[in-house]
């Protein structure tokens, strides 16, 4: 591997990226989240443990890694610090181990009041957000009435641009939404001060110490949230994220030049099915039996939602467009053992619309949702995969289904996962 390195989702996110990154961070100096928020769920399971993390990165569970928050992702400061919390135990003192960009814009509690009121407004039409304010806050960023962490420490202006976005926010609840706001500007004032004096000390500034590390050699991991089909401008709009998802929101995520970033290389993550939370199309979602099992023997329920995830046949169409835009030098699959006992296991390749087969993922949802997967059948192995640690116990049937993966997506199958643990993994090249 280079000096850097990107992990990101390939599919509409929880395809196990936190495991990987976990994983390969002991090779690592830093590890970054760049975009997002607390919308993002990953889970690491250390020993009897397991860690559901939302905004810090995955890293933070290794000793003597820096971890890095950077202008990019917007945060939840109570969110922030419940999540400290949690992993304070292995964690220990953040000082010196977690690094908050002071470029990064701050989700308040009527963000998410926001959220919730415009997700319920559109009835069936809703998008599927997970109400937790990240929407609103990017909107606040992009408006130029978002609030900063850098403005904190300057409470008189903090405390001003405050009152103007509760007065804003009070307007749109009331007079779009109809609906009673009780938000007080002296209460989220005093409770954001609160909050922001446990993360003073980690505030800095992120885009300098990355272009630093990145000129003197050391090696860093970008830890991508959500997934490339959720990207706000490449994903399947309007059911996406509000964040660039895939590598394209590295450099502005970031603030790093993209001739540095452009060194590094960029892994996706997919499952060996695909799932999707929320609303939107997915051509090869399957609700029957089928999709069923998929979801049991998956445990496909969300991390930060708890919601049933949809489940559908792996989708090369998606798949090879989420490589392209990303670059992608290598494939990790993930959950290959939820597939062990299918006696056929289908794969789309391409769509039917309209009669014509098409390869390309195309931009239009009145198109997509017309679309209908054309699958390759492959045989199931109908053998255990679960845990295995060498590439020569895989049976012949699943070297047929990674050979296809590499021959429609143009890009190397580089490693499988084979079930939660850390251990539980093979490199194959």
């Amino acid at each position: 591997m280079g000096k850097s390195l990107v992990i990101l989702g390939s599919q509409w996110g929880d395809e196990g990226k936190g495991k990987i990154v976990d994983l390969l961070t002991p090779d690592y100096d830093y590890v970054v989240r760049y975009q997002g928020g607390s919308n993002a769920g990953h889970t690491v399971i250390v020993g009897d443990k397991k860690y559901a993390l939302h905004l810090i990165p995955s890293g933070i569970l290794r000793e003597g890694k820096k971890n890095l928050i950077t202008n990019g992702v917007v945060i939840a400061l109570e969110e922030l610090i419940a999540e400290m919390d949690k992993v304070k135990d292995v964690a220990g003192d953040f000082e010196g181990r977690l690094y908050i960009s002071d470029r990064a814009h701050i989700v308040f509690p009527y963000h998410k009041l926001l959220d919730g009121l415009s997700e319920k407004s559109k009835g069936e039409a809703k998008v599927g957000t997970t109400l937790k304010g990240i929407g609103p806050a990017y909107m606040a960023k992009y408006a130029r009435t978002g609030i900063r962490i850098a403005d904190l420490f300057d409470p008189p202006y903090f405390r001003n641009r405050l009152e103007s976005a509760i007065n804003e926010a009070k307007n749109i609840a009331e007079k779009i939404y109809g609906a009673e706001f009780n938000l007080s500007v002296d209460k989220v004032y005093s409770d954001t001060m609160r909050m922001f004096e446990k993360i003073a000390p980690l505030v800095t500034d992120t885009s300098l110490m990355l272009d630093t590390a990145l000129r003197k050699g050391e090696r860093v991991l970008f830890e991508g949230a959500q997934g490339t089909m959720l990207d706000i401008d490449m994903g399947t709009y309007p059911y996406v994220t509000s964040s660039n998802a895939s590598a394209l929101g590295l450099c502005n995520g970031t603030g790093v030049s993209p001739k540095l970033i452009g060194q590094a290389e960029v892994f996706g993550v997919s499952k060996a099915y695909v799932t999707r939370v929320g609303a939107g199309p997915f051509p090869t979602e399957l609700n029957d039996g089928t999709g069923q099992k998929l979801r049991d023997e998956g445990h496909e329920y969300g991390t930060t939602t708890g919601r049933p995830r949809r489940c559908g046949w792996l989708d090369l169409v998606a798949l090879r467009f989420a490589a392209r835009i990303n670059g992608m030098d290598g494939l990790i699959i993930t959950k290959l053992d939820v597939l062990d006992h299918f006696d056929e296991i289908k794969v789309a390749v391409a769509y039917e619309y309209e009669g014509k087969l098409i390869k390309d993922f195309p931009a239009s949802l009145k198109i997509l949702e017309k679309c209908k997967p054309v699958y390759k059948t492959l045989k199931g192995w109908d053998k255990s995969t679960s845990g295995l640690k060498d590439k020569d116990q895989l049976p012949d049937q699943v070297w047929d289904f990674i050979k296809t993966i590499e021959e429609e997506t143009s890009v190397p199958v580089v490693m499988l996962s084979t079930g939660p643990e850390r251990s539980e993994y093979i490199w194959l090249k």
